[in-house]
């Protein structure tokens, strides 16, 4: 029934903001004490307490458009930054050897990833399938700073993974040189120099992977001076010297090429910084003759010196290495190539 006078209920105006489908609208329905009411035009209406998860949308938020961007238009990579399906694929299984030491070695990954997550001391980015982050990483490279080769060190090779980039940026802070290999080696000149007196930001920052590629500089194998000590990343190490990778063979392949080309000699020393739970006792870590030995391993709470060391292997074992791997790598295929 109409109000008096008979004319029609006059019809409430929906303000045009309101009016868009994109964002949620919401409806105040009555508010009771502290019992708030609500309901979505067209859904069901929702009750609880102010503040609660039940007052709010329930799907998510449009995400806000990129500065720039057309809407509807799809975005297109330049052709420059697609990568060859030779560089990008991971060579995790590449690393050469007889079937039943690559799996021997796949199991012990595994079963050392495990135990870091259950004992919860791995960290962004996570352990399993990579050189593991562990929480303690900047306690182990204080002590490695702590020791002798360390003060007599003047220039060092690290790997760019996480856990070793507190041990590349007290180097930096402590004026040391630091060849830094490009990730997976898919770079002609497949190392970063570090200068401490020529880099821009902190050592830090510097000393990251990103950092590397803004203030190192690429150099060629011919460039590279000799090397006072090697850092190495490890999945699993032994006292026996006995080292387990992710599974790539780059640390190896790394290490080869210095020898090679006579930067790192026999008595040049190796070392390794990991958690606790990544010492296995000696003799479990199947050892191949491309694998590099250790000298020293140390934790976040103590060092070993490792008394019984393999062999170190003279240079590049080219019968370990896969044609997929030796097309993926430019300095390799370089070299083969005379």
């Amino acid at each position: 029934m109409g109000p008096a006078g008979g004319g029609r209920r006059p019809v409430r105006r929906v303000p045009r903001q309101c009016r868009r489908r994109s964002r949620p609208r919401w409806r105040l329905g009555s508010l009771r004490g502290d019992v708030r009411v609500r309901r979505r035009r067209g859904g069901p209406r929702l009750r609880g307490r102010r503040g609660d998860a039940a007052l709010r949308p329930r799907f998510p938020a449009r995400r806000p458009r990129r500065r720039g961007s057309v809407p509807g238009r799809r975005r297109v990579v330049h052709r420059n930054r697609l990568r060859s399906p030779l560089v990008s694929r991971r060579h995790d299984a590449d690393a050469g050897g007889p079937s039943e030491l690559l799996e021997a070695k796949a199991a012990l990954r595994e079963r050392v990833w495990s135990a870091l997550k259950d004992a919860d001391a791995d960290r962004f980015p996570g352990a399993e399938g990579r050189i593991p982050n562990f929480i303690g990483a900047e306690d182990a490279a204080e002590r490695l700073r702590g020791l002798g080769i360390w003060g007599q060190a003047a220039t060092l090779k690290a790997n760019p993974d996480s856990p070793q980039w507190p041990v590349r940026q007290r180097a930096l802070e402590d004026g040391k040189r630091v060849y830094m290999a490009v990730p997976r080696l898919a770079d002609p000149r497949p190392f970063f120099l570090l200068h401490p007196e020529r880099i821009e930001q902190s050592p830090r920052k510097a000393s990251s992977i990103k950092g590397a590629g803004r203030e190192g500089r690429p150099v060629e194998m011919d460039a590279l001076e000799p090397v006072d000590l090697v850092v190495v990343g490890s999945v699993a190490v032994s006292e026996d010297g006995a080292r387990l990778g992710k599974g790539g063979g780059f640390s190896d392949l790394e290490f080869a090429l210095a020898r090679e080309a006579g930067l790192i000699g026999a008595d040049t020393v190796v070392a390794t910084t990991v958690h606790e739970v990544q010492l296995v006792d000696p003799g479990q870590i199947p050892m191949a003759d491309h694998d590099v030995p250790l000298d020293w391993i140390v934790t976040p709470d103590r060092a070993v010196r490792c008394q019984e060391r393999h062999a170190r292997s003279g240079g590049i074992r080219w019968d370990a290495l896969t044609e997929e791997k030796i097309a993926a790598i430019p300095l390799l295929a370089r070299i083969r190539g005379g």
